[in-house]
């Protein structure tokens, strides 16, 4: 059965069509208000952004939302949970700090952060699925307690999953630290030739994995969380992933926990893609390099997988931008995320979701 994603454009020439509006518009054409009762304790499932990026969903955007599940009866609170490398997440003190420095709070985004995992990532449940990986996936605490979850995923480019939208913000995204250790099992290989020696890689390193001495010595794979960072600041290209072998895996357990992740919220999940500012990077990095292609607009859906896949194929139908990360497949129906990261496959997120039941690949988008 197709699922139905709205639409709702980036122009706008009255106060009715400012993207608040908007948000507000596709919250209840989506059918959002339904999927909250009264009394609801409603998880907006969030990415406040690493120290340093600035492409994340703001919190002025964040706020109709809140809003709205107010309105419904519920009680909303911000939520993500804490990263597995280091910087300015890895625990909720430092997160909360950063979600704050980010303007996510009551007085602007219109609701409290409530970090999912505990101080330390310690706080989660185990949930029963029935994967191919997994037959269990531990998913933060204070999410799987929310009786109802409206995923906003900023949706974007990453290294190695292709791109990051509803289906990576559940699956990763709701993950304990020990779950998304369960994820990431890619572990970057190296070519010593290419090498020139920078150390930009080992000063990256938040596990202090990669030893160098005039050229890549050694890659402690015991250390090694498969975050990716060594690929993308190794100007000479040193280091990759066996793509073939470790990332198609990697996305599959992601796509797992994701079905995890919604396990017993049956009815009463909301998804919203904003497909603006569509970097190349994860908004866990801490910076926000330039769009790979125009603003496009904003998505809402209860099917995460239908959601992803209209997002994927509006961003593939537009033309690449220029000084820009996106140095191939410019022209509109050729995949961008695939322009970037040459190797990755973002579609394996949509197949094996659409496999095991997370969602469907039909949709129809309606615009409002």
């Amino acid at each position: 059965m197709k699922s139905t994603v709205f639409f709702a454009g980036v122009r706008a020439r009255s106060p009715e069509d400012n993207l608040q509006n908007k948000v507000r518009r596709l919250f209840d054409a989506a059918g959002f208000p339904y999927i909250i009762k009264r009394g609801d304790l409603t998880a907006i499932k969030v990415h406040f952004g690493e120290e340093g990026n600035s492409s994340y969903v703001s919190p002025v955007l964040v706020r109709p939302i809140a809003d709205r599940i107010r309105s419904a009866g519920g009680e909303p609170f911000l939520t993500d949970t804490n990263t597995l490398y280091g910087g300015s997440r890895s625990n909720s003190v430092r997160h909360l700090q950063t979600a704050e420095e980010h303007g996510f709070g009551r007085m602007v985004a219109g609701a409290p952060v409530i970090i999912a995992d505990g101080l330390q990532g310690d706080n989660y449940r185990e949930v029963a699925i029935e994967g191919k990986h997994f037959q269990q996936v531990k998913i933060a605490g204070e999410i799987a307690s929310a009786q109802s979850m409206i995923v906003v995923s900023h949706f974007k480019g990453h290294l190695p999953a292709g791109f990051g939208g509803a289906i990576k913000n559940l699956g990763m995204g709701c993950a304990p630290p020990l779950g998304k250790s369960e994820q990431h099992s890619a572990r970057p290989i190296f070519n010593a030739e290419l090498c020139e020696g920078c150390r930009a890689c080992a000063e990256a390193c938040p596990k202090q994995a990669i030893t160098v001495k005039k050229r890549i010595t050694q890659i402690d794979y015991n250390l090694c969380t498969g975050c990716g960072k060594c690929l993308r600041l190794c100007p000479a290209h040193a280091l990759d992933f066996d793509w073939v072998v470790e990332v198609p895996p990697f996305m599959e357990r992601m796509v797992e926990y994701a079905l995890g992740a919604v396990t017993g919220k049956e009815g009463r999940l909301g998804f919203i893609n904003f497909l603006l500012n569509i970097t190349p990077d994860c908004d866990c990095c801490p910076w926000s390099d330039a769009p790979i292609v125009p603003d496009i607009g904003i998505l809402a859906s209860k099917d995460p997988v239908a959601i992803d896949q209209a997002s994927y194929d509006l961003v593939n139908q537009q033309t690449g931008l220029k000084n820009s990360l996106l140095e191939r497949n410019q022209e509109p129906g050729e995949d961008k995320f695939q322009g970037v990261w040459e190797s990755t496959l973002g579609r394996v997120q949509l197949d094996y979701g659409y496999e095991i039941g997370l969602g469907s690949k039909d949709y129809c988008l309606e615009e409002v």
